[in-house]
């Protein structure tokens, strides 16, 4: 005779992500890349945003997007949702095709992961996606882009639109943003910076960002000329 069933916990999915992110801190698949590996907090948010991989100071701080590149994210989304940048940590989502920092390319600059360093690291950003099964999906920068919608072409082509797309298995609303380094000049001319005010505008529009910034603190104005947070 067959005992009672024994009933497993049911885990969270802030539990679910959290148990991900411990296996992610103790990855080390990608012999060319450089630790630590960098994630954001287990936020159970159905706003997914992707980045392309750390820079070499993210490791330190142990937080994607906590550079240069970051400060200017996260005005766009300050002046799009009025928002602060603490605020929308604690309410997006933050993943990356690679999570540790590529190192330098040759030529100068930051290498960029290569087809396996992704392939390895899509394996957690799957999984990510089936926890949090979002309804809109924030890929910035071109590889992020390419890894969502299959695009390989300029970036003018994709953002400035809300596109439907399945993405490991969840369809959700992708609306792309350009990457925020200061070494690109795309977002800083036209017709970028048009579409990039366009992309803003349909985020904080969409469903999804309204409902997850309800009640939010908004930004504290900031004085004239003030110089960006230190990190």
């Amino acid at each position: 005779m067959r005992g009672p069933a024994i009933r497993l916990p049911v885990l969270s999915s802030e539990e679910r992500l959290a148990a991900l992110h411990r296996e992610l801190e103790a990855c080390r698949a990608c012999p060319k890349m450089v630790g630590p590996v960098v994630h954001g907090p287990a936020v159970p948010s159905r706003i997914l945003l992707i980045g392309q991989a750390p820079g070499p100071r993210e490791g330190s701080f142990g937080r994607p997007f906590a550079w240069t590149a970051g400060r200017t994210l996260f005005r766009w989304f300050e002046a799009a949702l009025g928002v602060p940048e603490e605020e929308l940590r604690r309410r997006v989502y933050m993943s990356a095709v690679a999570r540790c920092f590529p190192g330098k390319a040759k030529g100068g600059g930051d290498r960029k992961p290569d087809p396996e360093e992704i392939l390895r690291c899509r394996t957690h950003l799957e999984r990510e996606v089936g926890i949090l099964e979002p309804r809109l999906i924030l890929p910035v920068g071109g590889l992020a882009v390419e890894q969502v919608l299959g695009h390989r072409g300029p970036l003018a082509g994709v953002i400035g639109d809300t596109r439907r797309a399945r993405f490991h298995g969840v369809e959700a609303d992708v609306i792309c943003l350009p990457h925020p380094s200061g070494a690109s000049t795309w977002h800083k001319t036209e017709p970028g910076i048009s579409l990039l005010g366009r992309a803003l505008r349909l985020i904080a529009e969409h469903p999804e960002a309204l409902r997850a910034f309800a009640g939010a603190s908004p930004a504290a104005p900031a004085a004239p000329d003030a110089p960006p947070k230190s990190r």
